[in-house]
């Protein structure tokens, strides 16, 4: 479907920006949004306990401190770089949520960019909620837009597509009208970023995306708050967003979906909680791996192993699939259809544990992965659903196999509201003492009751 030549995106999403109020928006999207931040909380807590936490930090304060709170490190940021740290910590293990059709992991973006912000202009705790889903709802349809083809172009849409949700947000905090929010959303145009060349050697550049979309939001937001000008045709136009970085592919894509429904299909509900910090494009086949594992495959009676995966995903999760057999480091570990499937089979899991080098370096997880091969999926949902299929060929001949149609934590096949809590004890107990966990528990299921400020404050307490 082509672009629309009615009233542009920007300008729909601007006025259904201003009018959005939080009594607008049912309990339930309310409560579920509640719950993905304290997923992504718990994510954060316990991304301060490695490396990558540390040396952002470090390159934040020698960029000069400020007042705003950093999640369970107890350091002062400026905003931008508060946002752009929190959101690195929210996203650094890859182990927070997906929006299946926008194929963005949307909270990694709009929370820390919601709650930086909204502290900073003193907003309540409502207020700082109905904003983080304002970006939610947009992020997610523009990025569904494209029908998962940003990614087949090289651009990772968590950071370019989350930047227009952070400006959404950004705007809306800063009390925007619906004229000065279509203007952030053409400057935003010109400051969204992300590339996916970090899948070749496992660089550290994605975990910074949903932070730099934050600063890119922030900084584009407050440009238009003081008079600087944007395009009007940020998404359709002849160089906006589709058509610059898509090219052909732009032919392929549903403008509608930008809009539809605004205000009555909540998207929060379809976002996908993840069980496994892993790329989402792995999943699948590590519960399919898991299971067989249960059913108690041997490992010395494999002569083969086929994974069938979407054809969207080859590029990301199964080539070149010399260094997905060998990853070298956590990252390369988590997006690796090979090592994804051998951690099931040998462990019967995969959690935080397989990501350290001894767990992704092990011997046996080596070999195993050698005799790992991919096949394209012909009964792929993509991107609806992250579907995929383990066949292990036994050296008798027999062949043992298990297909997940739906990943789980899917939309269709949700995490419950108590797995997430679950989820996020688990997390943050590996960096907060145990009254922590609780209290900050309680403050972010509770955020509609109390202030932005109160908070970030609760949150930035180390343990």
């Amino acid at each position: 479907m082509t672009a629309s030549t009615e009233t542009p995106i920007a300008v729909t999403l601007a006025n259904f920006a201003t009018s959005l109020g939080y009594d607008d928006i049912p309990e339930i999207t309310r409560e579920r949004a509640k719950h993905l931040i304290l997923d992504a909380v718990g994510i954060a807590l316990a991304s301060t306990r490695y490396e990558f936490a540390q040396r952002t930090l470090s390159a934040a304060r020698e960029l000069g401190e400020g007042d705003s709170d950093v999640i369970g490190l107890g350091a002062k940021l400026s905003l931008r770089d508060a946002i752009l740290l929190n959101a690195t910590l929210v996203h650094g293990l890859d182990f927070d949520d997906t929006h299946g059709r926008g194929v963005i992991h949307a909270t990694a973006s709009c929370f820390p960019a919601a709650l930086g912000i909204a502290a900073k202009y003193q907003s309540s705790g409502r207020d700082l909620l109905t904003a983080y889903i304002l970006g939610m709802e947009a992020a997610t349809r523009i990025g569904a837009v494209a029908k998962g083809g940003f990614h087949q172009v090289g651009f990772h849409p968590t950071g370019l597509v989350g930047a227009f949700g952070c400006a959404l947000i950004a705007g809306k905090l800063q009390g925007q009208t619906a004229a000065q929010l279509a203007m952030t959303q053409g400057i935003a145009l010109s400051t969204a970023s992300g590339s996916l060349e970090f899948l070749q050697d496992g660089a550290w550049t994605k975990r910074m995306h949903p932070g730099w979309s934050g600063v890119a939001g922030l900084t584009a937001a407050t440009l238009a708050r003081h008079g600087f000008t944007g395009p009007n045709a940020v998404y359709e136009g002849r160089f906006g967003l589709f058509k610059s970085h898509l090219g052909e592919r732009e032919a392929e894509c549903d403008y509608s979906l930008a809009t539809e429904n605004l205000g009555s299909t909540w998207e929060v509900g379809e976002v996908a909680v993840k069980p496994v910090p892993a790329c989402h494009f792995t999943h699948a086949v590590s519960d399919a791996a898991v299971l067989l594992h249960g059913q108690g495959v041997k490992i010395e009676d494999i002569q083969r192993i086929t994974a069938l995966v979407p054809k969207e995903t080859v590029g990301i999760v199964c080539e070149p699939e010399a260094a997905k057999r060998k990853p070298a480091n956590s990252y390369e570990a988590q997006f690796s259809v090979p090592y994804a499937i051998a951690s099931g089979l040998l462990r019967g899991r995969f959690g935080l544990p397989d990501l350290e080098p001894e767990a992704f370096g092990d011997p046996a997880a080596l070999a195993l992965m050698e005799k790992i091969h991919y096949e394209v999926d012909p009964n792929s949902g993509f991107p609806r659903h992250y579907s995929g299929e383990v066949i292990v060929t036994l050296k008798d001949g027999r062949e043992l196999r298990h297909r997940e149609a739906i990943n789980r934590g899917a939309a269709d096949r949700p995490l419950s509201n108590d797995d997430i809590v679950a989820k996020y004890r688990d997390n943050a107990a590996t960096a907060v003492a145990a009254h922590r966990v609780e209290q900050i528990r309680e403050a972010v299921l509770g955020l509609d009751r109390i202030s932005a400020r109160d908070l970030s404050r609760a949150l930035a307490a180390p343990a």
